[in-house]
């Protein structure tokens, strides 16, 4: 009986240091899972102090922007349960072998965690500005080259966002080492019960991790609450949505993500959407082969010329071309980049969900050639930009489709003055203007703008002043437009401008002081306009008002050369009578699609309408054919 007694006592007091180990390990569970759900809000407001201009541009009330908070705790909460899975493991270890490495071993991976928390939440910062979205695999790789992010921003912008991530990282992480990893004293307690924690704390936190025992795990579209996408974006998860995003993107290999239905079907569909039946093409040219002279302006949206809805004054050089041309009033860019203009206007193809054909140089042998095949018809073909074409890897695009010259900002003369991404767009311009004599004739020739883009360092005082959004960015398209009349005005007294037809189109939109979201057709409306002396006069100061995009450029034009475009399958000859009006632009994993009988914004992540204007009989039919359009899009891309 003595013995007995001391086996229990023995297995008692087992129990009992037992116990206070596992009450440890909670401790320190239950103050991490605080710490990280704390770090997450305070990155979120941060972001929401940052773009307070626009919450209340957006006339969002407080209520509002406090339900970030309430909508963003289940993806907080699931992302911390992953971080803390592994923190359990290093509390277990720290208390079963008494060695602090393993707490010297949490805190440095949690620093790790915040480190690029607190990167990804200060890329944000410049990000969203710029392009509406969230940081994703796809901005990512636009980021592969880091000084041409720091050419796109102020000075001032980069060291304010780095100080940010300093913050954001070094101050959190204090709180971390000195507070959220003290250990409570031992009271040696005999309370045997907590021994369930070697077995059911993993497991919850694995449960965490997917948000429940619900059928469907957790994912991003659970913080979408709101109509203002800012909001939404704002309670997504930072973290979760990149690593999420990197996780599709590299995961889909050879398959198509965006299959709602079967591969003959869609095929069907998107023949049907092309379909034209017959040849009955316009001619709008008084000259067989013209010059065409490309003028390609750098995010300039439908928000800044004023017949397609913007103010007075912004671009009146434009508004005098527009005299002496034909402009399309219902004209969109499939994609949101410059790498994705590149691909609409040289190859017809739309805006890529999830990548860019420029990232995919194995690729270009399979793709139609605009280029190439112009300079069959005895086309000089050239390409300026006053700055890097490297970025976007836009430069081996180019090349691929063999312009006889590329001009970059380097090769531009020395004196010309220069900003942060390259030669200012007036002194570009002129440039060209003038050189283009000396090129046989005919000639195709594409002139990049730059100073639209930010950092906006244009040499021009700011003479707009109205905005309360994104002034700087519509006081440098101001500047281009002002270049733009200087261009024509030297133009005018070559001996080739009376052959030329010019084409002046943006190469995407950008967010403008009306504030469209960018999942909207309104975002995404660019100016197209065809002008010059080679235009017929009929339609001189007349506009094309039947919807259309950036893509159907290539096949346009080569019908007006009467060149055969049945390899570009994705562009359509606008002026054939026949064809079907439609517009079509990527989000990062969706679309928007429209006709004249309404439009849908589809989010293929979240599963639902983004935006629809449409008869409720004619949606489902509008949802079809943009789905179609997605796949047959992305499969194509797959099968290059």
């Amino acid at each position: 009986m003595a013995y007995l007694g001391d086996w229990r006592v023995k297995n008692n007091a087992i129990f009992a240091h037992y116990s206070d180990h596992m009450k440890l390990v909670l401790y320190g569970l239950l103050k991490r899972l605080l710490f990280w759900m704390l770090f997450f809000a305070l990155l979120r407001m941060v972001f929401l102090a940052y773009y307070q201009q626009q919450i209340m541009l957006e006339n969002i009330v407080f209520p509002d922007v406090l339900a970030v908070f309430w909508h963003a705790l289940p993806l907080d909460f699931s992302t911390a349960c992953y971080i803390l899975l592994f923190s359990y493991v290093m509390l277990m270890f720290r208390q079963l072998n008494n060695n602090r490495l393993y707490i010297s071993i949490d805190n440095f991976v949690a620093f790790v965690v915040m480190l690029v928390y607190a990167l990804i939440s200060v890329a944000e910062l410049g990000l969203y500005g710029e392009w509406n979205t969230k940081m994703s695999f796809k901005a990512l790789s636009y980021l592969s080259h880091p000084d041409e992010v720091f050419n796109s921003i102020s000075t001032f912008s980069f060291v304010l966002l780095f100080a940010f991530w300093l913050m954001q990282t070094i101050i959190p992480y204090i709180f971390y080492s000195r507070m959220a990893v003290i250990e409570p004293k031992s009271r040696r307690k005999r309370s045997p019960s907590a021994w369930w924690t070697l077995l059911f704390v993993p497991l919850i936190l694995v449960l965490g991790t997917r948000g429940g025992l619900g059928e469907i795990p957790i994912s991003t579209s659970s913080a979408y609450f709101s109509q203002h996408q800012i909001l939404n974006l704002a309670a997504v998860n930072s973290g979760n949505n990149m690593i999420v995003s990197t996780l599709n993107s590299s995961e889909f290999g050879d398959t198509n993500p965006f299959i709602s239905m079967p591969e003959a079907e869609a095929d069907s569909i998107v023949r049907q959407m092309h379909k034209v039946e017959g040849d009955s093409t316009l001619r709008i040219l008084k000259i067989n082969k013209p010059n065409i002279v490309v003028l390609l302006l750098e995010s300039w949206s439908g928000d800044l010329i004023e017949s397609l809805g913007g103010e007075t004054g912004i671009t009146p050089n434009f508004r005098e071309l527009e005299k002496d041309g034909l402009l399309f009033t219902s004209f969109y860019a499939s994609g949101n980049r410059s790498q994705q203009a590149m691909g609409s206007l040289f190859g017809g193809l739309p805006g890529l969900p999830i990548t860019t054909i420029t990232a995919h140089p194995e690729k270009y042998a399979a793709l139609p050639s605009f280029i190439k095949d112009i300079k069959k018809e005895g086309y000089h073909t050239g390409f300026w930009f006053g700055g890097q074409l490297i970025y976007g890897n836009i430069l081996s695009y180019l090349m691929a489709n063999e312009f006889d010259e590329i001009i970059e900002g380097k090769d531009l003369p020395g004196n010309f003055e220069r900003g942060k991404l390259g030669v200012h767009d007036e002194f570009m311009l002129q440039y060209v203007a003038k050189s283009l004599g000396e090129r046989p004739e005919p000639f195709f020739a594409t002139i990049f703008t730059l100073s639209s883009h930010s950092p906006y360092d244009f040499p021009m005082p700011s003479t707009i002043q109205w905005p309360q959004k994104e002034k700087p960015f519509v006081n440098s398209a101001h500047y281009t437009d002002k270049s733009l009349g200087d261009f024509f005005a030297i133009a005018r007294q070559q001996s080739w401008y009376d052959s030329t037809l010019f084409v002046i189109v943006a190469d995407h939109s950008h967010n403008t002081y009306k504030n469209h979201p960018l999942a909207s057709f309104e975002y995404h409306k660019i100016p197209l306009l065809l002008c010059g002396p080679a235009l017929a006069d009929s339609l001189k100061g007349s506009t094309y008002d039947m919807i259309a995009g950036n893509t159907d450029i290539p096949a346009t034009i080569l019908a007006q050369l009467g060149m055969d475009h049945k390899a570009y399958t994705w562009s359509k000859d606008l002026f054939n009578a026949n064809y079907s009006p439609f517009a079509f632009f990527e989000l990062n994993e969706g679309f928007g699609y429209m006709r004249p009988d309404g439009f849908v914004v589809w989010d293929h992540m979240t599963d639902r309408f983004i935006q629809k204007s449409t008869s409720p009989e004619n949606e489902a039919l509008l949802l079809r054919e943009g789905q179609a359009y997605e796949q047959v899009l992305f499969g194509d891309f797959l099968k290059y």
